[in-house]
């Protein structure tokens, strides 16, 4: 016997394969069924599915409700925390060729996530805005505007 983690519009609760088989149900047409359950009746209607993510979106006698559906094996992946999304913290931000700094985007203080505009070098005819590469609070810039700089070169310091 399976058991199951149902999460509706963020509400969790636990079901087996033998609670499923309990209930009274007739298949109208391809997305609509007609559900009988202690005693009530329930018109249930599939909207979306994305069996992917084990998503559905299901209209039960008018009411819509966002479904999660989560076997034993998702619940375990999610318990050992394999899915977590993880930051990476950065420290240090080094010119990565021969430049010329043309633009100073941050300064000291500011917080940055991943993908952050830091600085614009220009090398080889080329402006290259240079991306946060992770997430932290700028503590220095050790360049400023028109300043050269050589690949490797420290530009910016992260804590």
């Amino acid at each position: 016997m399976s058991n199951y983690l149902i999460t509706v519009n963020k509400e969790e609760l636990q079901c087996s394969t033998s609670d499923v088989d309990s209930l009274d149900s007739i298949l109208v047409n391809e997305n609509t069924l007609h559900v009988l359950d202690k005693n009530s009746a329930f018109d249930v209607e599939i909207i979306h599915s994305n069996f992917l993510n084990k998503t559905i979106t299901l209209s039960i006698n008018g009411n819509i409700f966002d479904v999660k559906l989560e076997d034993e094996y998702d619940q375990q992946i999610k318990k050992m925390g394999l899915l977590a999304v993880t930051t990476q913290k950065l420290n240090e931000v080094k010119a990565p060729m021969p430049g010329l700094i043309v633009d100073v985007l941050v300064e000291v203080g500011q917080e940055v996530i991943e993908g952050t505009a830091l600085l614009v070098l220009s090398a080889m005819k080329m402006e290259n805005v240079i991306l946060a590469q992770g997430e932290g609070v700028i503590k220095s810039v050790e360049v400023k505007k028109d300043d050269a700089v050589e690949k490797g070169q420290l530009i910016i310091e992260m804590e």
